[in-house]
């Protein structure tokens, strides 16, 4: 355990009518919306040890290639946990899920090649502490893969996000929040991004607050 991580309750993030609901749409999502795809792109080339933090109920861990050695998958909420476990069970590498929250990641300094945020800063309550959790925890070198959603580029929808994430849809879902820009984030955090791409998600039909997304990878110095 690192001298840096602080005590959090076991269960840092309680919603348990929202963790059901997005239990059931995002394996929708991952079907019908092409977002399986993205996760594919997202863990293309990782190798060694991984962090991932918000991991859900696990619908990344099918995606990971054979390279890598060993996830350690936090998950503070119970029943996606849970969900998360099982499907650990399911992986063709190793996956280790534990409790903990994204801001004192129960784990040592530099201990992982590569670190994974998908569909997750949205909801984490203190973004920066958050990422500078990551830093520590990434080797010198190593990456962070990211796929986000966030602010969008138009002016209108932007503050729409804003009244939102100020009104209803926080409360709506989980704690999510649209109007956060994660790559600057990612950025001020101390990460250099090697490569992303800005997309909308899903591709198709109306664009929502949570569209506008961004994926790719930076690097620790």
């Amino acid at each position: 355990m690192s001298s840096r991580s602080t005590r959090v309750p076991r269960d840092a993030v309680h919603h348990p009518l929202f963790a059901r609901f997005y239990a059931r749409f995002s394996v929708a999502a991952d079907a019908k919306g092409g977002i399986g795809d993205l996760r594919t792109e997202l863990l293309s080339g990782l190798s060694g040890r991984v962090i991932e933090i918000g991991a859900g109920n696990g619908l990344n861990f099918a995606h990971y290639p054979g390279a890598v050695s060993e996830v350690v998958a936090i998950e503070p909420e119970r029943h996606l946990r849970r969900l998360a476990a099982e499907a650990a069970l399911r992986a063709e590498v190793p996956v280790d899920v534990v409790p903990g929250a994204a801001e004192a990641l129960p784990v040592k300094s530099e201990a992982f090649d590569a670190a994974v945020v998908s569909l997750v800063l949205c909801t984490v309550r203190d973004v920066p502490r958050a990422l500078a959790e990551l830093y520590r925890v990434v080797r010198p070198g190593g990456e962070l893969r990211f796929f986000e959603h966030g602010l969008a580029p138009g002016r209108g929808m932007a503050r729409a996000q804003r009244a939102l994430d100020r009104t209803v849809w926080p409360l709506l879902f989980g704690g999510c929040h649209t109007a956060r820009d994660p790559l600057a984030a990612i950025e001020a955090a101390g990460f250099e991004p090697a490569a992303y791409r800005r997309l909308i998600v899903p591709a198709e039909g109306p664009r929502m607050p949570s569209s506008f997304c961004v994926l790719g990878s930076a690097r620790r110095g």
